[in-house]
C-alpha cells in the first residue's frame, strides 16, 4: 500500500473544509459523487453524513433517491403528507378496533366515549 494515496479518515478532515463541501452540495453545482472525487474524499455516505450534520437543508435518515428539496415550504408541505398519511392509518387501525370491541364484547366505545364527554363537559357559567 502507497502512503501517498491513502485517504484520510472522516475524522481528518476540519470542520470547516466539511462545511464547505456541503456549501457546495446544497447549491447544487456538483454531485456528492462529484465532490468525492474532486477533494478526494472517502466513503460511501461521508459527504451524506456531514449534510445531515451541518447543512441547512432536511436530509432524511430513509433513503429517498435524489437531493433534498430546496424549498423549505415545499419540504414541509412532503414531511406533512407523510404524517397525514401515518394518522390516516392509524385511524383506520383504532376503528378496526372500535369494529372488533363491539363485535366480540358488546361494546359500543363510540357511544360510550360520546356519554363519558358531554358528562364531563360543562359549560361555564358567567359570573
Amino acid at each position: 500500500m502507497k502512503k501517498g494515496n491513502t485517504v484520510p479518515s472522516q475524522a481528518a478532515y476540519s470542520q470547516a473544509f466539511k462545511v464547505q463541501v456541503v456549501r457546495e452540495y446544497e447549491r447544487g453545482n456538483q454531485t456528492k459523487d462529484a465532490l468525492m472525487n474532486k477533494y478526494k474524499i472517502g466513503g460511501h455516505s461521508t459527504v451524506l453524513q456531514w449534510c445531515r450534520k451541518y447543512g441547512k437543508l432536511y436530509y432524511s435518515r430513509t433513503t429517498i433517491p435524489g437531493r433534498p428539496l430546496k424549498d423549505p415550504q415545499k419540504q414541509r408541505i412532503k414531511e406533512l403528507e407523510h404524517e397525514l398519511r401515518e394518522a390516516r392509518e392509524k385511524i383506520l387501525v383504532y376503528e378496526k378496533l372500535i369494529e372488533v370491541s363491539k363485535r366480540e364484547a358488546g361494546i359500543d366505545v363510540r357511544k360510550n366515549i360520546a356519554t363519558k364527554l358531554s358528562e364531563n363537559w360543562q359549560p361555564k357559567q358567567k359570573q
